[in-house]
């Protein structure tokens, strides 16, 4: 796995991936606010064909907008971001796809749990994204197309767009390839 854009801090400890993320980070294209950002971290791998890929994270956030889960790019026009983001002092589920302009969805979590788990599955031109409090029960945030594209980056992704930077610990990160569809 390489970075994209490299945190300030970083270190693996067996399947534990702990990340630092920088601060005025983000991953965003135009919608709403304007402008472009593509300086966040993304711990990435590339993947051909359908996969499925999991990974449990655990956040510290506590400013605005403080971001962490999984990450699928094509380019800096096309992408899709996904996991806990923290928003008027609550975690929400959250999914942003980008093609060449973003847009968000989320889903206010009814607790600020102390973790999240993210199921990701690509299958020919779909992508459904998952999340689940337990592990065992698996809630579906979004179903999107991203791209016909054969090979994609994968990984962990985390952001700091208002803050200072956080602390971020990603466990059991997984991808599985899948038959072809």
């Amino acid at each position: 796995m390489q970075w994209y854009n490299e945190p300030p801090a970083w270190e693996t400890n067996g399947q534990t991936i702990r990340v630092s993320a920088g601060a005025k980070t983000d991953f965003w294209r135009k919608t709403h606010y304007g402008f472009i950002r593509d300086d966040g971290h993304f711990y990435y791998q590339p993947v051909e064909g359908d996969f499925k890929v999991e990974v449990k994270v655990t956040g510290h956030y506590h400013t605005l907008y403080d971001q962490a889960g999984l990450m699928v790019r094509l380019d800096q026009d096309n992408w899709l971001k996904c996991g806990i983001e923290f928003v008027d002092g609550i975690q929400q589920a959250s999914a942003v796809v980008t093609r060449d302009y973003s847009d968000w969805s989320m889903q206010p979590l009814s607790s600020n749990p102390a973790s999240l788990w993210l199921r990701l599955t690509r299958r020919g031109d779909a992508i459904e994204i998952h999340y689940s409090l337990d592990s065992a029960t698996y809630t579906l945030l979004r179903l999107t197309y991203l791209t016909l594209s054969p090979t994609v980056d994968v990984g962990l992704m985390c952001a700091a767009p208002d803050g200072d930077g956080f602390d971020i610990e990603f466990e059991a990160f997984s991808i599985q390839l899948l038959p072809a569809t």
